[in-house]
């Protein structure tokens, strides 16, 4: 292995939930997880991006262990080398994360760097990006934490702003970072535009290991303590570490901005030559897609009439639009949200009333991903109801049974062996089989294609937690 000063951590930070681009989004599959705009995901992207080893060591996620097997299986599918999955717990915001990170960099090289990213922005020109990181590095080896910031191209009111010294001129190719503004107002965001001064805030940082960690003792020692605490009690679990729950929930639930970057005085800032994008709302969306002749975005299922402005998708259902402008439309099996794109800023607060009310919908995917796949209800009634269930290649569900379902399984594509008691079965296209109920079970997919089945579950109770794990690869409990 090179000189680890010579490459650079890269690091993952992927605990947000991106309430505001829901339905699409939610808690249990949120954006950073979701194929927005191209054929990979918004954190396959990311991963992609610092995959050239001359210039990075292997990629570190930090991520929550509700999403630990999807993580897992976006990075193999794209052949990432990757160090094991570091799991939160519980969500506490990018700060502790980035604590987290440099304390784990810290015990290879303290002088290493460490390029801390949110895994849910998108970058379209990955050379770009390499070459900017390689421009910060000089002043981040000079104790600068490197803020990459991004020429403002309009008077963006849901940004952080960052203002540079005009007067401090440049240090090892860095600007002295001399004020940041939150998210200001209309008026406000012109004139920072107009001067020339301002950047956005990207949200990607490079500093050595040792610079974060004396900016964390100076100006948040209650984080790095509760961090410290954390990672000597981490244990491993298959290919995930997880960190201690005690300690870590002592951290406070903080940005990275926040507790450390706005205090420091070690801040220094590169303007990028990439291409960069927040995509947290869907107007943000719709600003950089490709329009039609009437300034209309639309994917999937759409027809679009006599109207403008509008960024229309369907995740399954033919959605309509006629005579409307400027609206947001977005459809998923399960829910329908209507907006005008200059409120797409407040969907989180509909996403926060739905969950207040109980709502599933607010925070499940009507896909639900299991470390072998997913299945996705198809149709319920009384005592019964429908699946669909697919396998990735290679994959098994745990060995189970149930005390009040019974099981009908009918293969659709693929080929798939089932264990039934003492039976092992080998069934292919349009077979089916029968678990009776208290049968052990467990389905397994040989093949090298996924395969599909459609499950018909019947019994006086079908809940999830009506499983019980006799053995399971994943460790699952």
């Amino acid at each position: 292995m090179t000189d680890s000063v010579e490459r650079i951590f890269p690091v993952l930070l992927s605990g947000g939930n991106g309430s505001r681009l829901w339905p699409l989004s939610r808690e249990s599959y949120p954006k950073q997880f979701l194929r927005l705009m191209g054929r990979e995901s918004l954190l396959q992207q990311a991963a992609l991006r610092v995959k050239d080893p001359d210039l990075f060591e292997p990629l570190t996620v930090i991520g929550s262990e509700e999403h630990r097997f999807i993580i897992a299986e976006q990075t193999r599918v794209v052949d990432v080398a990757t160090t094991p999955l570091i799991l939160e717990p519980v969500g506490r915001n990018t700060a502790p994360a980035a604590a987290i990170a440099a304390l784990g960099v810290a015990q290879v090289d303290p002088e290493a760097l460490l390029l801390l990213m949110p895994a849910d922005h998108l970058v379209q020109d990955s050379e770009a990006f390499r070459a900017d990181v390689r421009r910060g590095m000089a002043a981040a080896r000079a104790g600068k934490i490197v803020l990459f910031g991004v020429k403002p191209t309009a008077p963006a009111t849901g940004f952080g702003y960052v203002r540079v010294d005009a007067a401090g001129g440049e240090e090892d190719g860095a600007s002295r970072v001399a004020a940041f503004v939150e998210k200001p107002d209309l008026t406000r965001a012109e004139a920072y535009v107009a001067s020339g001064q301002h950047y956005w805030n990207s949200g990607m940082f490079l500093a050595s290991a040792r610079t974060l960690l004396q900016a964390f003792e100076a100006l948040a020692p209650d984080i790095l303590s509760a961090c410290r605490a954390a990672l000597r009690e981490i244990r491993s679990d298959l290919d995930f570490l997880r960190l201690d729950r005690d300690h870590f929930s002592r951290c406070p639930s903080i940005s990275l901005d926040y507790a450390v970057i706005e205090k420091t005085e070690r801040a220094a800032l590169i303007p990028v030559s990439f291409d960069w994008a927040d995509l947290g709302t869907w107007s943000a969306i719709w600003d950089i897609e490709a329009k039609d002749d009437k300034a209309n975005v639309t994917c999937g299922e759409t027809h679009v009439r006599a109207s403008t402005g509008c960024y229309v998708r369907s995740e399954g259902p033919v959605v309509a639009a006629l005579g409307v402008e400027n609206l947001i439309i977005v459809a998923t099996p399960d829910a329908v949200l209507v907006a005008s794109k200059d409120h797409d800023q407040d969907v989180k607060q509909i996403v926060a009333d739905l969950a207040a009310k109980g709502h599933s919908v607010a925070t499940q995917n009507p896909r639900v991903h299991r470390p072998w796949g997913f299945y996705q209800p198809v149709h319920d009634g009384d005592r019964f109801q429908v699946k669909r269930i697919t396998v990735n290649p290679g994959a098994k569900l745990s060995l189970q049974k149930h005390y009040h379902r019974a099981e009908h399984w009918v293969v659709v594509n693929g080929t798939a062996i089932v264990r039934r008691d003492n039976e092992e079965l080998l069934l292919r296209e349009n077979e089916s089989i029968f678990i009776p109920l208290g049968a052990v079970h467990r389905l397994e997919n040989p093949g090298k294609v996924p395969l599909n089945l459609i499950e018909v579950q019947s019994g006086p109770y079908l809940g999830e937690d009506d499983i019980v794990r006799l053995e399971d690869i994943y460790a699952r409990h």
